[in-house]
């Protein structure tokens, strides 16, 4: 099984998209790679933690590889904003790809240029390695199943 964690935009919507596809094995919901240690969503949304708003994801290589997985988050985010997707505005609905994997990297980078070539301005996209993830608070996981007529900025 592989990981890492993907932000783009309001992670309920993120986690909800990424559960769907075939091979994702589990999402959590959470806070990547900001300055506060163990952020409530109350810290994390006034854009001052530096976390952004993120989705953990375990699947199997074996069924979707990286490069097909990437290709489909791609589609979900406009990667050319910077800090905000749909009406949602902050920098905590940046867009990011943090790998736990170093040898993702490669990987990660390839698919960036690719997609570089779709779009006139640059991508924004972050690309790290994954220094922490605070899994978000119970009512947040798995919100649009709870919620269906919940909140998205992603179409599906």
């Amino acid at each position: 099984m592989k990981e890492i964690v993907l932000a783009g935009g309001c992670f309920w919507g993120v986690e909800a998209y990424i559960s769907r596809i075939n091979g994702v094995i589990e999402t959590k919901v959470g806070y990547a790679n900001g300055k506060v240690e163990n952020p409530s969503y109350e810290q994390v949304k006034t854009s001052q933690t530096g976390h952004a708003e993120a989705c953990y994801v375990r699947y199997d290589e074996k069924v979707i590889n990286l490069k097909v997985f990437l290709n489909k988050f791609w589609k979900m985010i406009d990667p050319t904003i910077q800090n905000q997707q749909g009406p949602d505005i902050g920098s905590q609905y940046k867009t990011g790809i943090y790998y736990i994997d170093g040898l993702d990297l490669e990987i990660i980078l390839d698919s960036r240029k690719e997609q570089q070539k779709l779009y006139d301005q640059p991508i924004v996209t972050e690309i790290e390695s994954l220094k922490c993830f605070y899994i978000a608070e119970e009512y947040h996981q798995k919100y649009l199943e709870k919620n269906p007529n919940g909140y998205c900025h992603i179409d599906f």
